[in-house]
């Protein structure tokens, strides 16, 4: 049985790291159709950085996270196939920096053959980000190839691997040598630096002037009339990053020439049942290839739960590769 009450790292107040403040707080029982989660691992998103900065706000918790992983501690009454100690990850609705949170059953996964519960906290967001985003919005084809800008995030160094397995020819940009080559040893076909490439160009070269029939750029507005050169006929950009508040700034003549859709999302505020379609997709077709040991996160570093003010440092600087978690069992 869960205690009463658990630790949490909490946003106190809009600002840097240092307002993630450790507090004591009641541990929820939860809803019928929800997992009350031990936590053994958190994984850190961009996300969680920019709702540090803008502070508490109504509606959401003062306590960010959006994945975990961890053992079953409570069902609610109406969850089925669950049973108490399972090992499991999953996408919550915030609280995922803490000792216990919450879950929804159906967004929620066992943890893949051989993998840690740091690798598969590592998972959940990622996962849904790139499955709305690939094939809900942009409607990716069979074979249709795409670009990553951030190909060595924690988002794009799965979705190299999950998309390569998938028929996908992938191509990706990032920010230094040393990361355009963990990029394609994650299996894309080039990787660019973009600090000294000009990658519009090189995919205009490696693709024989055709482009590339999907991108997704998690670099806000700084690469919008490159995207547009590297885009093919009726190509599609999608956007991750508002960039600060960044504007899409683009020759108009050209996204008519090319019939571009230019579109973006935001994952946490998806209706709970587009996301169940989503965790469905990938409990079919994504989950296999994980047990099978196919893809498997690139995890650049873990700090303890009351360490999340280094996470979010470490976050900010925008130097690492792969995946920040929270290893919430050392607290």
């Amino acid at each position: 049985m869960a205690p009463e009450i658990q630790t949490v790292m909490a946003i106190s107040a809009a600002g840097g790291p240092d307002v993630l403040q450790t507090r004591r707080d009641r541990i929820a029982s939860p809803g019928d159709d929800e997992i009350l989660i031990q936590v053994q691992a958190a994984g850190i998103n961009r996300h969680d950085v920019n709702q540090r900065r803008r502070g508490p706000t109504p509606g959401h918790s003062d306590v960010p996270g959006l994945e975990v992983a961890g053992v079953v501690a409570a069902v609610g009454a109406k969850v089925k196939g669950w049973s108490i100690g399972d090992a499991i990850c999953g996408l919550t609705d915030g609280g995922g920096y803490a000792e216990y949170a919450i879950a929804p059953a159906a967004h929620c996964f066992a943890i893949p053959d051989g993998f840690s519960f740091i690798e598969g906290a590592a998972l959940p967001e990622a996962l849904f980000t790139i499955w709305h985003n690939f094939f809900n919005l942009a409607q990716l084809g069979p074979g249709e190839s795409v670009l990553l800008h951030g190909g060595t995030s924690g988002v794009g160094t799965i979705a190299i691997q999950a998309l390569t397995l998938l028929g996908h020819p992938v191509y990706a940009t990032c920010g230094s040598d040393e990361k355009t080559a963990l990029a394609e040893g994650l299996g894309a076909l080039r990787a660019f630096n973009y600090r000294q490439d000009k990658f519009e160009k090189e995919i205009e070269k490696y693709t024989a002037g055709r482009g590339v029939d999907v991108i997704l750029d998690m670099s806000g507005g700084r690469h919008s009339a490159q995207n547009l050169e590297a885009l093919a006929r009726r190509g599609r950009i999608v956007h991750l990053s508002p960039g600060d508040g960044a504007d899409f700034i683009a020759p108009l003549r050209m996204i008519m020439a090319k019939e571009a859709k230019i579109t973006g999302s935001l994952l946490r505020p998806l209706p709970i049942e587009e996301k169940t379609l989503i965790a469905q997709k990938l409990r079919a077709i994504v989950w296999p290839l994980l047990n099978l040991g196919k893809i498997k996160p690139v995890i650049r570093d873990a700090f303890g739960l009351t360490d999340a003010a280094s996470a979010h440092a470490a976050m900010e600087t925008a130097s690492h590769s792969g995946k920040l978690i929270l290893n919430c069992a050392a607290t």
